[in-house]
């Protein structure tokens, strides 16, 4: 008996810490909302030669979704992001996190790709920079370079109809 109720014990602590640590992670304010994108220079994934840098992604906003090929939410929020990527409302990057190039390709190729373009980080340096904790991860940048939203976690269709267009249209109406 008291073996079963020191199972029960830890497992009832186990799913309050995973529970908390889950709110806790999508709860993460960002120090870069209102402020400037950092400065970046990427390779694109399909054009590994091709580098992009911030400055030339600046006139129109943009939805950057960080992923990688080892994260099990990442395909969960996939099949979202590619229908709200299919609306062409806004470009839809993706910043592929500290993958290997054939394995993101292959995940690319499994699982539909309806980037826009998608940069890679492999060493995750300039992931620093953003203050980007892992994946996935969403950022909403607008059309000057700023910062106006970020989402740590998977996106839902509910959290792109109640966060992302609504932002999305303040940014569009310039405010």
């Amino acid at each position: 008996m008291p073996l079963v109720g020191f199972g029960l014990l830890a497992a009832l602590l186990l799913a309050g810490v995973m529970l908390s640590r889950n709110q806790d992670r999508e709860a993460l304010p960002s120090p870069l909302i209102g402020k400037p994108a950092p400065a970046f220079e990427l390779p694109v994934l399909h054009e590994p030669g091709r580098l992009v840098s911030s400055q030339e992604l600046l006139g129109q906003p943009y939805l950057m979704n960080v992923w990688g090929s080892w994260c099990p939410e990442c395909r969960i929020e996939h099949p979202v992001l590619t229908r709200f990527a299919e609306t062409k409302r806004v470009r839809v990057i993706g910043y592929n996190l500290k993958d290997e190039h054939a394995d993101a390709l292959r995940w690319l190729e499994q699982f539909g790709n309806s980037y826009w373009l998608v940069l890679t980080d492999y060493s995750g340096d300039k992931a620093l920079d953003w203050g980007i904790y892992g994946a996935p991860e969403t950022f909403l940048v607008d059309g000057k370079g700023i910062v106006r939203w970020k989402h740590v976690g998977a996106l839902s269709q509910q959290i792109i109809d109640d966060e992302v267009l609504p932002m999305l249209s303040r940014i569009e109406a310039g405010q």
